[in-house]
């Protein structure tokens, strides 16, 4: 199972309470004798000790009538800070666009202007959130203040890595490690790249980023963001197949997670500890812990949490034979997967659509420019009444023009042609001529190195019968979430085609054979456990692997074919839904 939006790491919890509240008590509020010393001083501890911020946000509340009117405006902005902490986004956009427009300090509006970033981005206006997200990278190289630049890159960052765009957003992370401003350290930047590193699968639980990240935010009194990567720890282990480890992390960072009180934390660790006692068989436990996770939603939220609590939930059920409430969580399941993964396809849009309009906009400004550049020209020409070599120059320049055009549109068709000449056209990934000179091709560079790879090929049971049953378009629907699994599974190093029909070919790179076996049931289990949907109900279906490793084959692509060819038609012969790899001796086992 996997987890959360991934944007929940995306968005990795920068907003919360203080290590210091959770081993000591608050301080005592001081005397406000300088309100601006005093409104500074609060800011500072909104994410080292939340309630005592709680406590001077009141109490500078109170001095209201004698603050001046650039201090009015910084309150307004710690009100909106606390607003959108306490999951009220439209009030707090409202007071954050608010001090944009009218408060006139510079510094005020672009920590607002970047804090209106992640509200836009936290409250699913993908449009909007990335279009300021442009506007921001645009001002970015005019932006003085290290404080507001801090804050600026830390949030494109955030946004970045929500877009799927990893190496931009570690880029930004690594920027704001080499710009911190006096007050911040190292924290907030490990815990982007690790978010960012985690979210395009990079990571694993002895990867050194992490402990890295969490020492350091442990010595700057950051706890939710050290809880963030607990849990992304926590998270891998599970991934691993180390449920033992994942609960006690869990048992462990419990006690701060509660005192915090921040609600992706307390969401999130519910449904790992849910995973980790479903791993473990104990199936009381894992069944609370959902429960628990569950309790915390709110009505309407789409969430991965919620998706992996109710299939959970789901699968205990469905084990103990509880049909009715098996069939009632696997609804809800597939309320939050499909919300889910509309979420993902309005985020990748919304960036696309919104760099295309930049493009758009950049062309339009440059076609102005070139317009000004020739109307100059012509007035040029025209007062030294030079109207035979202003004809030539115009006639120059629409010719150079008509030829980089047309340059251009063949350039555009040759690149699309050569693209769909190497994609199939209905799940987009190589098809197979392409494959597998890919494939042939990384084998060949391969064994230079003297690396290992896995050559897997999936074929689906029974797929005719889905075809007859259901017809071609449910067929179709079949194969593209088959592909959407395996990409899930897949390093963007791997390669991936479609061999004919309803059979796909994995060339797993720098794969050791036990290490293909786990990839290659994974994605056979999660296919198993993604049925379709359909207007005759749903419809669950499987998959069989074959397997063979360079371990034990060679670099040869036609003997790695043969025998995983070999080792799928044992899956299918000996009662499909399996995975059969080959071994050293050249027979075949399975998975």
């Amino acid at each position: 199972m996997r987890r959360l939006t991934r944007h929940f790491w995306s968005w990795p919890a920068l907003i919360g309470m203080a290590w210091s509240a959770l081993v000591q008590p608050a301080h005592a509020v001081t005397a406000v004798t300088n309100p601006t010393a005093f409104l500074e001083q609060t800011e500072s501890l909104r994410t080292k000790d939340h309630p005592q911020f709680v406590q001077m946000l009141e109490q500078i509340h109170r001095e209201t009538p004698r603050l001046t009117q650039r201090e009015q405006w910084y309150l307004r902005y710690l009100d909106a800070w606390e607003t959108m902490f306490r999951g009220d986004y439209s009030q707090s956009e409202l007071q954050l666009r608010e001090v944009i427009d009218h408060s006139g300090d510079v510094t005020l509006a672009g920590k607002a202007s970047a804090l209106l970033l992640y509200n836009l981005g936290t409250n699913q206006r993908y449009d909007e959130a990335f279009a300021l997200a442009n506007r921001l990278t645009t001002a970015l190289p005019k932006i003085s203040d290290p404080h507001v630049r801090y804050a600026t890159l830390m949030y494109l960052s955030q946004m970045l890595d929500f877009a799927g765009q990893t190496d931009l957003a570690i880029k930004y992370a690594r920027m704001m490690e080499d710009a911190i401003p006096p007050g911040e350290t190292s924290c907030l930047p490990l815990n982007l790249q690790v978010a960012a590193l985690y979210n395009s699968k990079r990571l694993t639980s002895s990867s050194p980023i992490i402990q890295q990240a969490i020492d350091t935010c442990v010595v700057a009194g950051q706890p939710i963001a050290t809880n963030s990567m607990w849990l992304v720890l926590s998270s891998l282990y599970l991934d691993e197949s180390q449920p033992d480890k994942a609960l006690a992390l869990l048992d462990r960072i419990a006690p701060s997670i509660r005192t915090s009180r921040y609600h992706f934390h307390l969401l999130s660790s519910q449904a790992e500890q849910a995973q980790a006692y479903a791993k473990l068989g104990n199936d009381n436990e894992a069944k609370k812990a959902a429960l628990d996770a569950i309790a915390l939603g709110r009505p309407g939220d789409i969430s991965e949490w919620l998706r992996v609590v109710y299939e959970v939930l789901y699968q205990i059920e469905k084990k103990h034979g509880n049909d009715a409430a098996a069939l009632a969580y696997y609804e809800q399941y597939v309320i939050q997967d499909k919300g889910y993964l509309n979420d993902v396809s309005a985020r990748t849009l919304a960036y696309e659509m919104t760099q295309q309009h930049t493009l758009v906009q950049k062309l339009e400004t440059d076609s102005l420019s070139k317009q000004n550049s020739i109307l100059r020209l012509k007035q040029a020409l025209g007062t030294k009444a030079v109207e035979t070599s202003r004809l030539y120059i115009i006639l120059l320049l629409l010719v150079l023009a008509s030829i980089v055009f047309w340059l251009l549109r063949i350039k555009r068709s040759q690149l699309r042609f050569k693209k769909l000449s190497s994609q199939d056209g209905l799940t987009g990934i190589f098809n197979h001529q392409h494959f597998i000179s890919e494939a042939d091709r990384a084998l060949r560079v391969l064994e230079k190195k003297h690396g290992a790879a896995c050559l897997i090929f999936i074929d689906l049971d029974y797929f005719k019968q889905v075809n007859d049953t259901h017809g071609h378009a449910v067929g179709d629907a079949v194969l593209k979430r088959t592909v959407a699994i395996c990409e899930q599974h897949l390093r963007p190093t791997d390669l991936f085609g479609r061999l004919g029909g309803e059979e796909f070919g994995i060339l797993l790179l720098d794969c050791s054979r036990d290490q293909g076996k786990a990839i290659a049931d994974r994605i056979r289990m999660a296919i198993q456990a993604t049925p379709v949907d359909a207007d005759r109900g749903v419809i669950s279906f499987s998959a069989s692997v074959g397997l063979a490793s360079t371990d034990t084959s060679g670099y040869g692509l036609q003997r790695l074919c043969r025998e995983a060819d070999a080792a799928l038609y044992r899956a299918k012969r000996t009662g499909r839904n399996r995975v059969i790899a080959d071994t050293e001796d050249g027979s075949l086992v399975e998975a």
